[in-house]
């Protein structure tokens, strides 16, 4: 079958974990691979940047579900192990919340269970209910979208069947599935802040997404030693020696059909690359505005395919340790339905965010200078509306408020003490990476819009494959 396939050729755009993932996939099944993409390096989000002896992670900083990545590896009769290292990170998290409660998300139950005793003697007990409800969720989840790939409302009705399929929590909310567990106001915060894995609100998003707690504390949660680009420079590697052809700068421009087929892909230079089959690593929605000059028709049937939130994202070097920080760190909005409000239905810049901040130095202090660390900062917010313009005034008074807030909130005098900073606002999100208006996680998950499902990997009857965000949970594996 192999020695067959080899004489067809296909092409491969974008260079990011889900092309480099479908290049390593193909190769191993013997076709002859092309590997394109319009940045200087693969990775795509998952890329890297070093500044005044800092070392930056710029996109995801979460690593779950690494039997995925070493599924890939297996297949092409390698061991990840051998190409990258990982290890876990502990505490999973710390939350803050601004009347000075510090509660940590743990593996371990014994230390879980002291963590959540500071919020009262009943918590813990909501929590397991809580969580044996999402494993629940999960193992339902396995049976018929891990196991068998199925993504669309009607095939997944069809393999679950009408009463199996309310084992999902249909008719609720993913805050409104937490809420039947769990009374604390605080816990409720941070459970239902797990939507930050798929960039939506839990006020909007079917209660199916509380399966996702349940995933990270079954898989852990994951560092790439030497920082979370070695992921992707394991994988380019991978690729090479599976004999695929890696192209950087090349910027496809367009895909090119003959009598409804793909016969090619055409560079932005004007070079034509032949091809059997193309595969799409961009966006759905990008990728038929730019590559196949879809009609305003079709573009109009994707408007419930509604992107996620963007971010503004700051990388700080600073030149001092903030010893209360953990790895993964969140800082609460005293109204977190506010704030998801502001995001997600008025499209505006909230005025007390909820914030993400990573502090990687914790378990790795050599991407930072000697006595200093990095701290990446990562408040969600709305992603580019023309009908809604954000300035560069607005961003930057963002940026403001969130420095302020984290120093009200215990990093005492972090504006001082930066030393060097990457600033980036859904513009340039867009520009580096061809996203949907800004936005960082792919497709919105809402009950009402989409039911959470992505667009069909399939474009129309061409043979060509479109991954879009849509590995979400399947292959959301490396996450902002």
């Amino acid at each position: 079958m192999k020695q067959n396939l080899g004489n067809q050729n296909v092409v491969v755009v974008g260079a990011g974990l889900g092309g480099l993932s479908a290049a390593i996939s193909l190769a191993t099944e013997g076709f002859r691979v092309q590997l394109l993409d319009k940045n200087d390096k693969v990775g795509g989000k998952l890329n890297i940047m070093t500044q005044a002896g800092f070392t930056f992670d710029l996109g995801p900083s979460i690593l779950t579900m690494p039997h995925v990545f070493e599924a890939l590896f297996e297949r092409a009769g390698k061991r990840m192990a051998d190409y990258v290292a990982i290890e876990k990170v502990e505490p999973h998290w710390r939350n803050f919340f601004e009347d000075g409660t510090v509660v940590d998300l743990c593996e371990d139950p014994d230390n879980q269970r002291r963590e959540l005793d500071k919020l009262g003697p009943q918590v813990y007990q909501e929590f397991q209910r809580f969580m044996a409800y999402s494993q629940e969720l999960t193992r339902e989840t396995e049976a018929g979208y891990f196991a068998k790939g199925l993504d669309g409302f009607w095939e997944l009705l069809k393999f679950y069947g009408p009463l199996r399929s309310l084992k999902f929590d249909v008719f609720r909310t993913m805050d409104q599935g937490v809420r039947r567990f769990v009374s604390d106001p605080k816990l409720a915060d941070i459970l239902n802040y797990f939507i930050k894995y798929v960039g939506s609100s839990p006020y909007d998003a079917p209660a199916l997404m509380n399966l996702m707690p349940y995933i990270q504390y079954g898989y852990g949660l994951w560092y790439v030693k030497g920082g979370m680009y070695g992921l992707a420079k394991a994988m380019e590697r991978l690729a090479l020696e599976l004999g695929v052809t890696i192209r950087l700068n090349a910027e496809a421009a367009e895909i090119e059909r003959q009598n409804g087929r793909a016969t090619g892909v055409r560079l932005a230079d004007g070079e034509l690359l032949q091809a059997d089959i193309v595969v799409s690593n961009m966006e759905v929605i990008p990728a038929m505005q730019k590559l196949l000059n879809s009609t305003p028709a079709e573009l109009k049937k994707m408007q419930r395919f509604e992107p996620t939130c963007s971010g503004l994202v700051l990388h700080l070097g600073v030149d001092r340790i903030y010893p209360q920080l953990a790895h993964h760190n969140f800082f609460y909005s005293a109204d977190s339905r506010a704030h998801f409000d502001a995001v997600f239905h008025s499209h505006r810049l909230s005025e007390d965010p909820t914030i993400y901040l990573v502090a990687p130095c914790k378990t790795d202090p050599e991407q930072a200078p000697a006595g200093c660390e990095i701290i990446k900062i990562l408040p969600h917010i709305p992603h580019l509306d023309p009908d809604k313009p954000l300035t560069a005034e607005d961003y930057w008074a963002l940026r403001e408020r969130v420095l302020l807030k984290l120093e009200r909130m215990g990093l005492t005098d972090l504006r001082k003490h930066i030393v060097t900073e990457e600033y980036w606002t859904p513009l340039d999100i867009q520009a580096r990476y061809y996203s949907n208006r800004g936005s960082i996680y792919g497709v919105v998950a809402d009950r009402n819009k989409n039911l959470a499902s992505k667009r069909r990997n399939a474009a129309a009857s061409w043979p060509i494959c479109i991954l879009s965000a849509a590995a979400s949970i399947r292959a959301a594996a490396c996450r902002w």
